[in-house]
């Protein structure tokens, strides 16, 4: 557990909380989550970001993203949508400095980027498939008829970290919020405890546990997660 732990962000309180906290949550809760088809991962480790999200359609380049940009409001953050291409890379430096200015919190590729070193300095947060050095190819497509890359409603908040990227839904953001607090919470005092010897079979008492599981076989470590306040999904 590592105190990046302490760095998770609810854009309603000003905080990241982990993807990993924000999926066990939503399960817990029996609200599935939704993953996009492929891995999108942080141009630069360390990247974070939290915020709405907007779709916009990578139909006419550069062009596609300044018209969402005047529609963005601040916090929000955009989906550049790229149809998932490999093969070019459709944001670099200089539209993820214009994104800053314009307040957007963090940019989401549904294809590639490029400039990774200067991402590093601009400080932008970019999630993507992968880096790329070319630039964005004419393409005869200029309609939006593929429809979105992964299902989200407006309002619901994308959350990334250096594990993925997850969509919280708008309703029920709230108890997934409050729930992955509680669930950081727990597994930092285990790790605190660990480190000072105290295994996690002791802090979970994992032998209570498997006496109950002989008289009971319907008792599953889940539940006796829940009785003990445990947090070790």
């Amino acid at each position: 557990m590592s105190a990046a732990l302490d760095m998770s962000v609810d854009p309603a309180d000003g905080q990241t909380w982990p993807t990993a906290a924000i999926w066990d949550a939503a399960m817990r809760l029996g609200q599935p989550l939704t993953l996009p088809p492929l891995p999108l991962r942080p141009a630069v480790t360390g990247m974070r970001l939290a915020g709405p999200l907007r779709r916009i359609c990578h139909t006419e380049g550069v062009a596609s993203i300044f018209q969402g940009l005047d529609e963005a409001r601040p916090g929000d953050v955009l989906l550049i949508d790229n149809r998932g291409r490999t093969d070019e890379a459709c944001v670099g430096d200089l539209v993820a400095i214009e994104a800053r200015l314009a307040g957007v919190t963090g940019l989401v590729v549904w294809g590639c980027h490029r400039d990774t070193d200067d991402l590093a300095v601009i400080q932008l947060p970019v999630f993507s498939l992968g880096p790329c050095p070319s630039s964005p190819l004419p393409h005869p497509e200029t309609d939006d008829a593929a429809g979105q890359p992964f299902p989200f409603q407006p309002g619901d908040v994308a959350v990334g970290d250096c594990d993925g990227l997850v969509i919280i839904p708008a309703e029920g953001r709230s108890d997934i919020v409050d729930t992955a607090r509680t669930i950081v919470a727990a597994e930092q005092q285990q790790a605190e405890q660990a480190l000072r010897g105290v295994t996690l079979r002791e802090q979970l008492r994992w032998t209570e546990f498997k006496e109950r599981r002989r008289e009971d076989p319907s008792y599953t470590f889940r539940l006796h997660m829940a009785r003990v306040g445990g947090a070790l999904e």
